[in-house]
């Protein structure tokens, strides 16, 4: 009865911790990253820096939306399946409702006032990331061979754009600390990450991740249902990056074929940069458009049917990565990859988070503050988030 009362209470703790994450997560997937590692590694202290960095890079390297499968995995970790799921939920629910309702044809998004509070944070977004950045780099770069990595990854991130750009950071970082890193005394990873998940149920994830790739291009064409189900899984199951690199797949499934026009499109794509959450709820949009079916059920089967694949793929991925990063070798690749993953976060903090909310000084004053507040006075994330977003309104144009 005491352990049925204490995973309820983790349950419940996390779906309101990813509530709040959900109302709040504004910047794209770099900036969610951010959120969480003030959140449950500053904050609530549920796994070390290193740790973290290690399910960040190993994110970075599946299918999917990143920033929800280090939500997800979060969740899987503290209060399995449940956990997962309330964390999954809580995070996108917020954003994926606002975007239905626009779809709908409700002004959510409309006036002087949510234009300014939108303003202010996208700047918030400048501090939050910053603060990850600093964080980050005091803990996984303490040395000049790591820090030397980190910048190699900038370097990789600015020359080779996209995802691509992403995973060969990673894996040049890994092997130059399978190189260069390999003394104990240099950071040594003792910490693991435990995950309710066996090599069994692993096997089981990763063989419906691929039946389901396969089946339902065969099965698509017999109802609606198998139609939208089919194409928003492939834009899931594909994708590498996350975010922004789904845009194109999805055009191709949803205006390509007819269900929705390009104008329609574009209008949800500019209401998905103004909310919070990932950005890969712009399939509840999309799916609340589609012809042949209800509208809310089809913004909800576009949504689960977009992000299945990702968290199959880590579900599948979890039991091995537990033993891998164990191994000698393995933990001189994962501090080399947790270097690389602060240069890219460095290189993101500047693109796109930095260019697409710093246009003037009065915004470089405002996300100074929140730094500030942040690394300084030590606000919470969301008290900082509630003050950056009031001085949105007063500096918003």
């Amino acid at each position: 009865m005491v352990e049925q009362t204490q995973a309820r209470g983790r349950v419940s703790e996390i779906f309101w911790a990813f509530l709040a994450l959900g109302l709040t997560s504004f910047g794209g997937p770099v900036a969610h990253l951010g959120y969480f590692r003030t959140a449950f590694v500053e904050r609530r202290k549920w796994l070390t820096e290193s740790a973290y960095a290690d399910l960040v890079a190993l994110c970075q390297f599946l299918p999917g939306p990143a920033s929800s499968q280090v939500g997800f995995a979060l969740g899987l970790m503290r209060a399995g399946p449940w956990g997962a799921a309330m964390a999954w939920l809580a995070f996108t629910l917020p954003s994926a409702i606002v975007l239905v309702l626009f779809a709908f044809g409700a002004a959510v998004l409309d006036g002087p006032i949510a234009s300014g509070i939108i303003h202010g944070l996208k700047v918030v977004a400048v501090a939050i990331v910053a603060h990850a950045v600093w964080g980050m780099a005091r803990n996984l770069c303490p040395d000049k061979t790591r820090a030397g990595i980190a910048l190699a990854a900038v370097f990789t991130v600015v020359l080779v754009s996209g995802p691509l750009g992403q995973v060969a950071a990673i894996v040049l970082g890994g092997f130059a600390g399978l190189a260069l890193c390999r003394d104990s005394s240099a950071g040594k990873t003792s910490d693991s990450l435990h995950f309710p998940v066996s090599r069994r149920a692993g096997m089981v994830a990763l063989g419906l991740f691929s039946g389901l790739l396969i089946l339902l291009p065969l099965l698509a064409g017999a109802t609606v249902w198998l139609d939208i189900a089919d194409g928003f899984y492939r834009s899931g199951a594909l994708v590498f990056g996350g975010g922004h690199v789904v845009l194109p797949l999805l055009e191709a499934e949803v205006v390509q074929s007819g269900w929705v026009t390009p104008d329609e499109f574009l209008a949800g794509y500019g209401a998905a940069q103004a909310v919070p959450g990932p950005l890969f709820t712009f399939a509840a949009y999309l799916g609340a458009l589609l012809p042949g079916i209800n509208g809310l059920v089809g913004a909800l089967l576009a949504l689960l049917a977009i992000f299945i694949p990702g968290f199959l793929l880590l579900v599948g991925v979890l039991p091995f990565w537990n033993q891998f990063r164990q191994w000698g070798s393995a933990q001189a690749i994962m501090r080399g990859a947790n270097a690389a993953v602060v240069g890219i976060l460095g290189a993101a903090l500047y693109q796109p988070v930095w260019t697409s909310a710093i246009v003037g000084k009065e915004e470089f004053a405002l996300a100074l503050t929140g730094f500030l507040l942040l690394t300084v006075w030590k606000l919470p994330a969301w008290v900082v988030v509630a003050v950056i977003a009031l001085g949105g309104i007063a500096i918003a144009p």
